[in-house]
């Protein structure tokens, strides 16, 4: 059975570990921990054990029964660099991603340091897209970690955008997400902070994908920017594919600009 997602840039979740700690700004009002919580204490569900971390051994091969080529997001609900991941662990993750070669798997972690450490060990097939979590400027050299990772797209989540990333530096990057914080306690994003991501992007031919303006009420926001959605997703050359390439421009980092792909049905 796969796991469909409502999260924008993605097809299907897959969660080989849940749980997490905190360890950034944006992490203040985490939605997975809030849901997690939600069922401490309940025998028998998934959740069981609340957002403590927990390793499911018995879910590493569910992408292998998903037939159909999707976006995977892989840990929606943890980190797979989290400092109490064991290593050995980590290699069977991936593993699975290279034998499940018709999926594309994006991996987002706010533990950049700790990927820049092991990402040398790992293998890192072309349908493996390795991102990481921006919050505010103070956190800018997450991207330089990132970019020490040879994976085919590397990408940055803007999300929360809690203020302006005017020194961003997008060499390396492939693809931007940015997004308000959303739900109870959501701290406000300012358009313009948006417009100069976009700027930016637009000036370094980086794929540019806008998630949600957020709020406590965000699908009353929605995520419109300037009267369109931005929809951009990066393509790696010899990744699956599953349509017509429709390409926008190319880069020197071997990337092409598609729009957003709906899910297909089991």
């Amino acid at each position: 059975m796969s796991v469909s997602s409502a999260i924008e840039w993605t097809d299907s979740t897959w969660n080989p570990v849940t749980g997490c700690s905190k360890v950034s700004p944006g992490c203040k009002h985490c939605y997975a921990e809030v849901f997690a919580e939600r069922w401490r204490g309940i025998p028998g569900h998934h959740f069981q054990q609340g957002f403590d971390l927990r390793l499911w051994p018995e879910r590493l091969s569910l992408p292998l029964r998903w037939k159909r080529p999707r976006r995977i997001f892989v840990n929606s609900m943890s980190d797979l660099f989290h400092e109490r991941i064991p290593f050995a662990f980590v290699q069977e993750v991936f593993e699975t991603m290279e034998r499940a070669h018709w999926h594309t798997f994006q991996i987002l972690t706010k533990r950049s340091a700790t990927l820049a450490e092991i990402a040398p060990s790992l293998k890192w097939p072309v349908n493996v897209w390795i991102g990481v979590s921006i919050e505010t400027s103070s956190l800018l050299g997450r991207a330089d970690h990132l970019r020490s990772v040879p994976a085919s797209v590397r990408f940055l989540s803007l999300e929360p955008l809690l203020g302006p990333l005017s020194q961003i530096d997008l060499s390396g990057i492939h693809w931007v997400i940015v997004g308000g914080e959303s739900g109870s306690g959501a701290r406000p994003m300012q358009a313009k902070w948006v417009r100069e991501i976009r700027g930016k992007c637009r000036k370094a031919n980086v794929a540019f994908f806008f998630k949600q303006w957020g709020g406590v009420q965000k699908k009353r926001h929605g995520r419109i920017l300037d009267g369109r959605t931005w929809d951009e997703f990066p393509q790696a050359i010899g990744a699956p594919s599953r349509t017509r390439l429709e390409r926008f421009s190319h880069t020197p980092s071997r990337i092409s600009l598609l729009p957003r792909q709906e899910p297909s049905a089991d």
